[in-house]
């Protein structure tokens, strides 16, 4: 099985983007916090996986890169997609879980619905593990979070006062995708793995899918899996979102990034990224050396580097000397790209395109 393998860093130079909401013991009563991890060495702020998805759905929705979208429905203290990986990309490459009340009351308010008109009928709890598993986003190193204080102003009277918390820092986040799962639908029942049930099996059908039967699975023509696996890696690179941005305006397109096809799930790139002793980002050629001499016989694919002109550029002069015929990852010069991360991720696709045996 081949995934794509990769590695994101973030530069937030003055950032609050994720918030946990008020501040216990603030000055005032309109603090905002961010999230961040206590530890003995000091705070690592962090984006949730959750926060980070939900960036990149959001791109992928105003990208117009062919992405299709599944309806949220609600019912009371529930929500969930269509959950029909056959017609929405996002079920697909973003997994669902999608039980819907049997009550009588909850099954008249749907048939009541007009904008459930085109929902695909649910005869038993359907639910999908997505084929895109991403890490939570965390410093590098500790920070000392800072409290801004303001004020509401714009009116006669006393001034209504606010504070709230953001920080500099660099977040590195890991991600990765199973080509195989990647339009590749299964009907076995356990959970994670009932991805169709009887309505979304006779869709299948009738759309003419392939039946892997020993799999018990249903797969989209290739064309199409490689438009959907497109569209969202070419997503990761255009990347948008984040909360405070008003104030704060960060970039979250990744400023570097490694990706690559690689055999197995396991990230080959965690550790190659470190911090120094003033807590600034440094790439550790012996780490990545390591890592890529180790798992020689599992990388598949090039190595796509991305990497934003103008940012730690000794860092970068670094790694070219590194990538010189005599330096440190010469055996593989011939193999690793450095690009901007836009194009390291076109890059990639182009290479899935061209390798489309490695989504069997």
């Amino acid at each position: 099985m081949a995934f794509v393998t990769g590695l994101l860093i973030i530069d937030a130079p003055a950032s609050a983007l994720n918030n946990l909401g008020r501040i216990e013991g603030a000055m005032t009563d309109n603090a905002t916090g961010v999230k961040y991890i206590r530890t003995r060495e000091g705070a690592y702020p962090y984006v949730s996986a959750q926060a980070f998805r939900y960036w990149l759905r959001r791109t992928l929705e105003k990208g117009g890169r062919g992405w299709k979208a599944a309806p949220i429905y609600r019912e009371q203290k529930i929500a969930y997609t269509d959950a029909n990986p056959i017609r929405y990309w996002d079920d697909d490459l973003l997994g669902y879980m999608r039980a819907p009340s049997k009550k009588a009351s909850a099954v008249e308010a749907r048939q009541a619905d007009d904008s459930r008109a085109d929902e695909t009928p649910t005869a038993e709890t359907v639910t999908r593990v997505s084929p895109l598993r991403t890490s939570t986003l965390v410093s590098i190193a500790p920070v000392n979070l800072t409290q801004d204080f303001g004020v509401m102003a714009r009116h006669e009277g006393d001034p209504v006062p606010h504070e709230h918390q953001f920080y500099k820092t660099t977040l590195k986040g890991l991600l990765s995708l199973d080509l195989s799962a990647a339009g590749t639908f299964t009907y076995v029942s356990r959970s994670g793995y009932l991805n169709l049930d009887e309505p979304r099996i006779e869709e299948a059908k009738a759309k003419n899918l392939q039946e892997l039967k020993e799999a018990k699975a249903f797969r989209l023509p290739l064309d199409a899996r490689l438009d959907r696996i497109g569209a969202l890696l070419d997503a990761l690179a255009y990347l948008d979102g984040g909360a405070k941005q008003t104030m704060h305006y960060t970039d979250v397109s990744p400023d570097i990034a490694f990706v690559a096809v690689t055999r197995g799930g396991n990230n080959i790139f965690g550790h190659i990224v470190g911090a120094d002793a003033q807590q600034r980002p440094i790439i550790q050629i012996e780490a990545l050396k390591e890592a890529l001499e180790v798992f020689a016989d599992e990388v598949l694919s090039n190595v796509y580097i991305g990497w934003v002109q103008g940012y730690l550029d000794e860092e970068r002069a670094k790694l070219e000397q590194a990538l010189q015929h005599d330096g440190a990852l010469g055996k593989w010069q011939k193999r690793i790209a450095i690009q901007h991360p836009r194009k390291a991720f076109a890059s990639l696709v182009a290479e899935l395109r061209a390798s489309p045996h490695w989504l069997d």
